[in-house]
């Protein structure tokens, strides 16, 4: 369940949220945890193969593997792993090679 309490904390006690397609296609599902300030922490669940599409970041982009390996930026990852993609980068390679799950932390 998120709440809101008064002092601007948004909370995510047990992992709630309703999952939407995620990316291209129909090999990634995400959910939003929690938002603010115009952020959010997103889990996403994707199965192998499937590719982001390149894009622009106007705002920095955080992301942490929970399980599985995926490549970013030619790089394999896999749990533990980490990435913080800067404003103004332009992600042009993602590709899960294997089933995966991940934070993303992102402000649209």
């Amino acid at each position: 369940m998120t709440t809101d309490t008064p002092n601007g904390w948004n909370i995510n006690t047990d992992g709630a949220g309703d999952w939407i397609d995620w990316g291209d296609g129909d090999r990634a599902r995400a959910k939003v945890l929690a938002t603010g300030d115009g952020y959010l922490v997103v889990l996403v669940e994707a199965e192998a193969g499937y590719v982001g599409t390149p894009h622009d970041h106007t705002n920095t982009e955080f992301a942490y593997v929970l399980t599985g390996t995926l490549r970013n930026q030619h790089q394999v990852m896999g749990p533990g792993g980490a990435y913080v993609a800067e404003r103004g980068t332009r992600h042009t390679d993602f590709e899960t090679l294997g089933p995966a799950s991940y934070l993303s932390i992102f402000k649209l």
